[in-house]
């Protein structure tokens, strides 16, 4: 792909671009793929990664969006390593689902939360590029999975579990090495690569293609877009030196340095602890 082709990162376009409504149907094209089913989005909701200002956090950003069925679907990008990941999705949707009741309200409210995360470090042992969860209650005894009989307007409906509960999506971008065919694997080799093969038909990528074009930013916003993956860039060198020096040497000195290093990225104090070993209070007193 030429240089005046260049399209910009999708953690990028997440935060300052998809948001917009004349974008949605980027996100719409990666939700249909992704889902299997037409996903169309209504708004996009308030969360914890909205900020835009320059000093916000680059290692993570997220979308959380509302869809035509009213059910809620969070997309969060993750560029580095975080302990505890699992737990702080699992955490995540458990908030989303409470903030979207009122206390009052009957259960049937609850909304359908999906958790669509593009992980860009090593996450667990596995050898697929995608990996999908959803509850379903399987007997022990016979293997058969359970529905559960609800009235919906004093008509008796079935319904599964899964229909219910939450689904939980992994995109683990850097273990997926193949030559793209489907639609889902152009959308994964997009977020890998930020490659977008002209005349694509999967859904969303030929609009990503055209929007989210580098050269068609201001120059304030290129610079700005270059500071981002510089500082990407930066974080992950540390981290990877953090580990092969901290394994080589294993020396507190060594480990302070690093762990100093790691704080002037920003990283969190939990996130040093569990790379360097230090405790908390040594590199709150670095």
């Amino acid at each position: 792909m030429g240089e005046d082709n260049k399209i910009i990162r999708f953690d990028w376009a997440a935060k300052r671009l998809l948001r917009n409504k004349a974008n949605f149907g980027v996100l719409e094209g990666f939700l249909t793929v992704l889902l299997d089913e037409k996903i169309t989005i209504v708004e996009i909701l308030e969360s914890e990664g909205n900020q835009i200002h320059a000093d916000d956090k680059f290692n993570r950003v997220d979308i959380k969006a509302r869809n035509s069925k009213d059910e809620i679907v969070i997309i969060e990008i993750q560029n580095t390593r975080e302990a505890w990941y699992l737990e702080r999705i699992l955490y995540g949707v458990a908030k989303t689902i409470t903030e979207h009741i009122s206390l009052g309200d009957k259960y049937n409210t609850v909304k359908k939360v999906y958790s669509i995360n593009i992980l860009y470090f090593d996450l667990g042992i596995g050898l697929d590029y995608l990996y999908h969860g959803q509850n379903s209650f399987v007997g022990v005894h016979t293997g058969d999975k359970l529905v559960i009989n609800t009235r919906d307007k004093d008509v008796l409906v079935q319904k599964k579990p899964e229909e219910i509960f939450p689904e939980y999506f992994l995109i683990r971008v850097n273990e997926f090495n193949k030559v793209a065919v489907t639609p889902l694997e152009e959308w994964v080799a997009y977020l890998k690569d930020g490659v977008i093969t002209p005349g694509t038909s999967a859904p969303g990528l030929e609009e990503a293609r055209q929007k989210l074009q580098y050269y068609s930013m201001s120059e304030e916003e290129r610079h700005a877009y270059d500071e981002h993956i510089n500082a990407i860039m930066i974080q992950n060198d540390v981290i990877s030196t953090a580990h092969l020096e901290g394994c080589e040497e294993g020396e507190m000195k060594k480990a302070k340095e690093i762990a100093r290093k790691m704080k002037q990225t920003g990283l969190s104090i939990e996130m040093i602890e569990d790379m360097t070993g230090l405790t908390k209070n040594e590199i709150e007193n670095l």
